[in-house]
């Protein structure tokens, strides 16, 4: 098996947990690979996000002072500023280095969707070697919707109205073709609201967009491990991409090494019951099924 969403920095100030950011230590990146080949996977694919690298800045602009709650706004702010930490360079120089050196790791990058400035985006990370970019929704214009200093705006826009917002733009991403595999697709539940039945009509546009412009979509396991209670996607959601014909890669979003892998038991058993057998593997961006 491979892990295809792993993060080398812990998200926020530095709080002395792993090493501090935008450092690659000699043996952290081989820490990863470690645990990796204990649980008996094949290669690991870090994918850092791409708003952490200050290299990212003058793309993404200040996107959160289009947002009118200037509560959110100043959050997000806030939130960009102490975790607009890393280097692309660096990143990059990292992975690649550990790759040159025999290690069985891929270079990816997780690009956090802004429809105005995808295209942009695309440009200046043209000139590196990737092997996989996911794709996520992280922000509704200027609102961390995963942050839990601002959980409180589901109960002030009202829980359907954030899915439809939501979904919307995870629609547009997956509608884009700019990136290879969509991550944690419904991360919307991440602090557990959610519908009296699953919004399938929201979901329609979602997995009609993978299809018509190739991408795959991952199970990602961190959603076990938080309020949401379950695997992104959830059981609907998932054998809509399956029926589909949605192609899928296994992540679990952990930002240390001893998150490698965590709970691949589970999401296996989850592909398998909707009708999967095979899972991509990439390289340079191409996606390849081998056996589930």
């Amino acid at each position: 098996m491979s892990d295809y969403h792993l993060h080398l920095h812990h998200h926020g100030p530095y709080a002395g947990l792993g090493p501090e950011p935008g450092v690659y230590p000699p043996g952290h990146i081989d820490s990863y690979v470690d645990r990796a080949f204990e649980l008996g996977e094949e290669r690991v694919c870090f994918t850092e996000h791409l708003y952490r690298c200050v290299e990212s800045g003058p793309i993404l602009g200040r996107f959160w002072e289009d947002e009118s709650r200037r509560d959110l706004a100043e959050q997000t702010e806030r939130f960009v500023t102490e975790d607009r930490t890393l280097r692309l360079e660096s990143y990059v120089e990292a992975v690649v280095d550990a790759r040159d050196r025999g290690l069985p790791v891929l270079l990816g990058l997780e690009v956090d969707f802004f429809p105005e400035t995808i295209d942009a985006v695309l440009d200046l990370i043209a000139p590196y070697p990737w092997d996989l970019l996911i794709g996520s929704v992280h922000w509704i214009g200027g609102w961390s919707l995963d942050h839990p200093e601002v959980v409180a705006e589901f109960t002030a826009r009202g829980v359907r109205r954030v899915y439809e917002e939501y979904f919307s733009l995870e629609a547009e991403l997956a509608s884009s073709g700019s990136v290879d595999v969509l991550a944690h697709v419904d991360l919307i539940k991440v602090f557990g609201h959610r519908l009296d039945k699953p919004p399938v009509d929201l979901y329609r546009p979602v997995v009609e967009g993978a299809v018509a412009s190739g991408t795959a979509v991952e199970i990602n396991t961190s959603g076990l491990r938080g309020l949401a209670g379950e695997l992104y996607p959830g059981p609907t959601l998932l054998e809509m991409f399956s029926t589909a014909g949605v192609p899928i890669t296994l992540a679990s979003d952990a930002h240390n090494p001893e998150g490698v892998g965590a709970d691949f038991d589970q999401a296996r058993e989850a592909a398998r019951s909707v009708g999967y057998t095979t899972r991509l593997e990439f390289a340079g961006r191409v996606g390849e099924p081998v056996a589930l």
